[in-house]
């Protein structure tokens, strides 16, 4: 078996199986042989050489004195001749030339072998191809078959299932294609890659290799929603505050994305602020729009309002919908676009003063003593708040003293609105009580005390007068009855 070395080696070097793969395979080749010539393999040893250089196969044999199964069995006066030191008991392995196999033996052993081999080139790939789910690779087209088409990947064969290909691309023999791996199977001839180039992750992987803010973890993609062929949508927030998370996806006059647009035949792609304010992110998720106000119908059931201008409907909007339908996904809300004259006939200021009672009412479960810092309010922007607090205005007194004095106009990393907002909030949710210098020695004369003592709504406990019929802040129906004397 001079030529055993020459195989081994080619299998090893030259196919890159494993060196114990290899011998495994030999091993149960000889042993499928032995077993088909012989009746069993139990006692069949294979040997290789310090330099697989040479294999041998023996069957170990027991010596009896008088044989029952010659297959595993040997006298004790032929052990002798192989050997003069054996007893009767001991096991003696005696050479076998698997070239005395009958024919069906071989036929068997090749077989063996060729699934052995498989097996093993299957695992190699296996591994070697596990961890590369999630990235991206780069093949050729090789053919097509019932809208998928097979990509030829060097050691692997790739399919581009109809699913998962963009409508606006289409192939030519040896066209290159980059995709997106998201599966692995194994086939008779080896392992097939399974690819995508509608996966929104693909557009994430491509969009990592081009902005380096992504890589080093200064920008942070949030999501990524995808109408494949059409349009994308992308929100992405910073971890810096003098970091543009939109400006470094775009890049220098644009380079960046239109790169990525290149890459995926002209697709459109909305690279968007990320804000965890819904109102904020629903307005941004219907870029290109632009939104003149956002409305909260429902919170628990994440349903709003985008009330925009006649000629920004459409956009909004967007063909067959696709615009809307994917702030929809981005946000996880349900978004309801109207123009400013449809939205003038829905009953807004209802839903408003509803909305404004519920966040009242949220507010009223603090304790008015615990609401003392801007974080603790109800509807406020936590980013802000923050902020806030690193200047040192995180104290609502301390902030609306330095708000209404001008001292926060050229405060760093805060806009004019965002302040605004804040004050809106406080004087909403925080009642200031100014003290009064009163005459403490002076008695209320019996006309005046009823009117100084007052009355409070039943429900939320707000000051209330003799002439209203609703609370002014909780909306409650009451009225007031006269004592019969």
């Amino acid at each position: 078996m001079s030529e055993m070395a020459e195989a081994i080696r080619e299998l090893t070097q030259d196919k890159g199986f494993s060196l114990d793969s290899v011998k495994q395979t030999i091993e149960n080749t000889l042993r499928a042989a032995y077993k088909r010539t012989f009746g069993t393999a139990d006692n069949c040893i294979v040997t290789f050489a310090d330099d697989m250089s040479d294999v041998t196969v023996a069957s170990r044999k027991t010596i009896v004195d008088g044989v029952y199964d010659p297959v595993t069995e040997i006298e004790l006066e032929d052990a002798k001749q192989l050997s003069e030191e054996c007893e009767l008991g001991d096991e003696i392995d005696i050479i076998v030339d698997p070239k005395t196999f009958d024919r069906s033996a071989v036929s068997v052993g090749k077989q063996e072998t060729h699934k052995g081999l498989n097996e093993s080139f299957k695992d190699k790939l296996y591994n070697e191809y596990k961890d590369k789910v999630g990235e991206i690779i780069i093949g050729y087209f090789q053919r097509e078959y019932n809208g998928n088409i097979y990509v030829d990947l060097g050691k692997v064969e790739g399919v581009l299932p109809k699913k998962y290909q963009s409508p606006r691309e289409v192939y030519q023999k040896n066209d290159r294609i980059k995709a997106f791996i998201v599966d692995l199977k194994r086939i008779s001839s080896g392992l097939q890659l399974v690819l995508s180039r509608s996966d929104p992750k693909f557009v994430q992987s491509i969009l990592e290799l081009e902005v380096p803010e992504i890589q080093d973890k200064t920008v942070e993609i949030k999501k990524i929603v995808r109408d494949a062929g059409y349009r994308t949508k992308i929100a992405v927030s910073t971890t810096k505050e003098d970091v543009d998370p939109v400006g470094s996806c775009v890049g220098p006059k644009g380079m960046r994305i239109q790169n990525v647009i290149r890459e995926l035949e002209g697709e459109k792609i909305d690279v968007l602020r990320y804000s965890d304010d819904p109102v904020v992110f629903i307005k941004n998720a219907l870029s290109p729009a632009e939104v003149n106000r956002v409305v909260i119908l429902d919170d628990e059931k994440k349903t709003a309002l985008a009330v925009v201008d006649d000629e920004q409907f459409s956009v909004a909007i967007g063909k067959n919908g696709q615009n809307v339908r994917l702030a929809n996904r981005l946000c996880d809300w349900s978004i309801d676009v109207k123009t400013e004259e449809q939205a003038a006939e829905m009953d807004l200021t209802e839903i408003t003063s509803r909305r404004a009672a519920e966040l009242f009412n949220n507010a009223a479960t603090v304790e008015p003593e615990d609401i003392s810092v801007v974080a603790d309010l109800p509807g406020v922007n936590q980013e802000v708040a923050e902020k806030l607090a690193a200047a040192g205005y995180e104290d609502i007194e301390k902030f609306i003293e330095a708000y209404d004095n001008g001292e926060l106009t050229n405060l760093e990393g805060l806009s004019s609105e965002e302040l605004e907002e804040v004050s809106k909030i406080i004087h909403s949710n925080v009642e200031f009580v100014e003290e009064e210098a009163a005459v403490e020695n002076s008695e209320p004369s019996e006309d005046n005390t009823e009117e100084e003592e007052g009355y409070t709504c039943p429900e939320c406990g707000a000051k209330i007068t003799l002439d209203m019929t609703h609370c002014p802040s909780c909306g409650v129906e009451f009225e007031f009855e006269e004592d019969e004397e």
